[in-house]
């Protein structure tokens, strides 16, 4: 009885999540648009084949990009339960661009990897503007499935680990390989392992 509860309880939390995700092709225009202005390219797309050029020109440059577009499609797959397609797409996600991003994961529309290699898990957010550094690990500690809740336009450098319950507040800055494990207040820059405010 217990498994069979825990097992429903399970689906309608995954459910909610897939909920959660943005349209495809309104998530996919705004990461294009992010990223291109930290490539130092664009500063603006219009709506239609400005749009269409663009993204199709990154998918074939970045192959961060690539793999962020691979996570919206399995996210995609998933709400609309198409079997096995889903997992093919992750796996080439990480192919291409060494990025894994875990199925409970909420990324809004509007982020930015900079590179690849970076894993993403756990019951993790977030939000528009956030622009990701390589090797970057965002997820859980051990015992624990919540994992971090990254508020709008924080930047996390190279290597970087923001590790558990917590939030990051908008527009705080985490430093190369600092390793977070407690909140961070909105505007700040931390640094270390474990990170530490800036002075």
């Amino acid at each position: 009885m217990y498994d069979s509860e825990a097992k429903s309880d399970a689906r309608s939390l995954m459910r909610e999540i897939r909920a959660r995700h943005p349209r495809l092709r309104d998530a996919v225009a705004a990461d294009a648009r992010v990223t291109l202005f930290h490539r130092s390219e664009r500063h603006g797309l219009n709506p239609g084949t400005d749009t269409l050029q663009a993204v199709l020109r990154l998918l074939w440059v970045d192959d961060a990009f690539l793999a962020q577009v691979l996570y919206r499609l399995k996210a995609r797959l998933q709400a609309l339960r198409v079997p096995v397609l889903p997992r093919l797409t992750h796996h080439l996600a990480v192919l291409t661009g060494q990025v894994s991003i875990g199925d409970p994961v909420v990324v809004h529309p509007g982020c930015c990897l900079l590179h690849g290699q970076v894993v993403i898990d756990g019951f993790v957010e977030i939000h528009p503007g956030v622009v990701i550094g390589p090797f970057v690990t965002i997820g859980l500690r051990s015992g624990d499935v919540i994992g971090p809740t990254i508020e709008r336009e924080v930047k996390i450098g190279t290597g970087a680990k923001v590790l558990g319950n917590l939030r990051v507040g908008a527009g705080a800055t985490i430093g190369a390989n600092a390793v977070v494990v407690d909140d961070v207040e909105p505007g700040a820059t931390v640094v270390g392992a474990p990170a530490r405010p800036k002075a």
